[in-house]
């Protein structure tokens, strides 16, 4: 109906949390308590982290602006443009590391940026966070910078750095900053503002949980009778020797992964950094209440005549039903930043974005996504929370389901069919990663409910391809990845098919797959290329392994050693053994049949080299 359409063009200028001095001179505001930067064009959703920040601070009665993607090579006028805020400037590097967001696998600046519009890739300097919070530094030294976002957060120790080739200290030495919240920002900002609407000045918010500081080396630490206190080995000790390093990295993980972690200190340059142990996994109300703030889920009007931003239009009309993931995949940084706890958000807060979504004007009637960093993981949780606050492991799924978690899918089936039955939506599709291994537990205690959910998920919520990441298929490989046996792939496979004959749909699954990953060597990606083949694929969707901050894989990488066990890993580190590599996934390509054959001769794998050309 018409009359219930959300048309953009007739929004105020006011729906937005304001850009420009013009524009806060229209709320009324002629001071500002915060200004936002972000490296990220500014969209008012809660899928982008500046928004959900600025909005935060708005229900909490502050007057706020958003400085995005500000140019950092002229005179600094727009980090001029609003002066000095009364409390702090809040910098972000915007959804991603801004080194991984700028550059391939193979250091190459990448064509488009998602959260540009247009996508064009210049407009964010690389390191993105140190660079703004420099800036500010040299042009208000006495205002206080508080940074975050999934750059500031990862790099929050000695860490190795791909695109340098080198280790970095804590990010807070680099950039100057005077605060970092790490993780998911909403708990941690609450308590600074809470702080600071006291009369705390800002160089004396030291004991805020999931916050790091830094202070002098000789300084005693901030007193806090609850936490217990783990001293890593400082930087430069980890600049001298690699396992001396890479001992510090399970330390930093186990402690992410708690409900009831230790602070940790690290020694660096003179200084120490005390990062202080996370919150507690975020309530459903918690949750609830960050989604539920009044975004217009839209782009800033400024942007109109630049181009789409990509990054937007891909979730434009998708639902995040929840947070965190309990996969500890060893490449991936997911449960780093968000948690390995599942943060769910209830039925009520998901119905409501739902009604936002079907009011927008292009809504056709299919939401592009209802899931979260992995789909099927909504409302799972401990069975006993008593034995989760206990535990340090970082997957609840690896190398075996739990048997504290409650991995029944029935919520989420319950979950997909109501949304299903909105008089606007013709299809609801499941586009996020999925774990298949959790459908096909062979200990479930809840069949029934895991071949409801398979049915459900199959018939109603692909949208002709279902993206999976089995990411490989040797176990040895796999299990460096915390990743479950391609055998649970095949079985998914099986079963997607088969549901789909059933039902006379023509759709397929589209499996990821990534080279180059520590532990993996060429004779095992000739493995792989026979196996998908057998399966009947041509891969399309891969990807080289690209060493980030803060995951199991980057240390190995660097070190050359796992950081549990400190036993030497085998790792594709040139250019050449790594295109070697991937060059696997396009066996089927005429320009690589001769360079294959060869190798797999020399290599004396003639079997594999007859099941991949006969």
């Amino acid at each position: 109906m018409k009359d219930e359409m959300i048309n953009p063009d007739e929004l105020p200028i006011t729906a937005w949390l304001p850009t420009t001095v013009k524009e806060a001179k229209k709320r009324g505001w002629d001071e500002l308590d915060v200004i936002l930067i972000t490296g990220d064009a500014y969209v008012d959703h809660p899928a982008f982290g500046a928004a959900v920040m600025g909005r935060i601070f708005e229900s909490l009665g502050l007057t706020v602006a958003i400085i995005a993607q500000p140019n950092w090579r002229d005179d600094l006028r727009d980090f001029k443009k609003f002066g000095k805020p009364r409390l702090f400037f809040g910098v972000t590097s915007g959804n991603m590391d801004s080194m991984v967001n700028k550059y391939t696998a193979g250091k190459r600046m990448r064509s488009t940026d998602a959260y540009t519009p247009g996508g064009s890739p210049d407009f964010r300097p690389d390191y993105a966070t140190t660079v703004y919070t420099r800036i500010l530094k040299d042009l208000y030294p006495d205002s206080p910078v508080l940074i975050g976002g999934i750059e500031a957060s990862l790099r929050r120790v000695t860490h190795y750095d791909f695109w340098e080739d080198k280790l970095l200290p804590n990010i807070l030495t680099m950039s100057g900053a005077d605060l970092l919240v790490y993780g998911m920002g909403e708990q941690p900002i609450r308590d600074v503002v809470e702080y600071l609407k006291r009369g705390t000045p800002f160089k004396n918010l030291k004991t805020i949980p999931q916050t790091a500081i830094l202070i002098d080396e000789d300084e005693e630490l901030p007193k806090n009778k609850k936490w217990e206190t783990y001293e890593l080995n400082s930087h430069e000790d980890c600049l001298a020797d690699k396992l001396v390093y890479t001992k510090n990295f399970m330390h930093v993980e186990v402690e992410s992964n708690k409900q009831y972690a230790r602070r940790l200190v690290q020694k660096v340059e003179g200084k120490k950094i005390v990062i202080n142990p996370p919150y507690q996994t975020m309530t459903e109300k918690e949750v609830d209440a960050s989604f539920d703030l009044p975004y217009t889920r839209l782009p800033h009007p400024k942007y109109k005549d630049r181009g789409p931003i990509s990054a937007f239009e891909m979730i434009k009309f998708s639902v995040n039903t929840h947070r965190g993931c309990f996969g500890g995949c060893s490449f991936c940084t997911i449960s780093a930043h968000q948690g390995k706890m599942i943060a769910s958000r209830s039925k009520k807060s998901i119905y409501k974005e739902l009604d936002q979504i079907t009011k927008m004007p292009d809504f056709k009637g299919y939401l592009s996504d209802l899931g979260g960093p992995s789909a099927n993981m909504y409302q799972m949780k401990g069975i006993d929370q008593a034995v989760c606050d206990k535990c340090a492991a970082p997957s609840c799924i690896f190398p075996q389901i739990c048997k504290n978690l409650d991995t029944n899918p029935q919520k989420m089936t319950e979950l997909y069919q109501e949304v299903s039955k909105h008089p606007k939506v013709k299809k609801a599709f499941v586009s996020s990663g999925l774990r298949y291994d959790l459908m096909f537990d062979p200990r479930s205690t809840h069949p029934k409910e895991d071949e409801a959910y398979v049915e459900q998920l199959i018939t109603h919520h692909v949208s002709g391809r279902l993206k999976v990441a089995p990411e490989h298929t040797e176990d040895h490989v796999l299990k460096l990845m915390r990743k479950p046996s391609f055998d649970y792939f095949k079985k998914f496979k099986d079963r997607f098919e088969e549901v789909s004959r059933k039902h006379g749909l023509k759709q397929e699954i589209i499996p990821y797959f990534i080279s180059s990953h520590p532990g993996c060597k060429p004779e095992d990606m000739a493995n792989l290329a026979a196996k998908t083949k057998e399966l009947g694929y041509k891969l399309e969707q891969i990807q080289d392994f690209t060493p980030t901050p803060m995951t199991v894989a980057t240390e190995i990488y660097y070190s050359g050693y796992h950081p549990y066990t400190l036993k030497k890993v085998e790792t594709a580190i040139s250019l050449d053994d790594k295109t070697k590599q991937r060059t696997f996934f396009f066996w089927y390509k005429p320009e690589n049949k001769n360079f294959i054959k060869n190798y797999l001769s020399k290599m004396k794998l003639f079997e594999l080299q007859d099941k991949l050309f006969g």
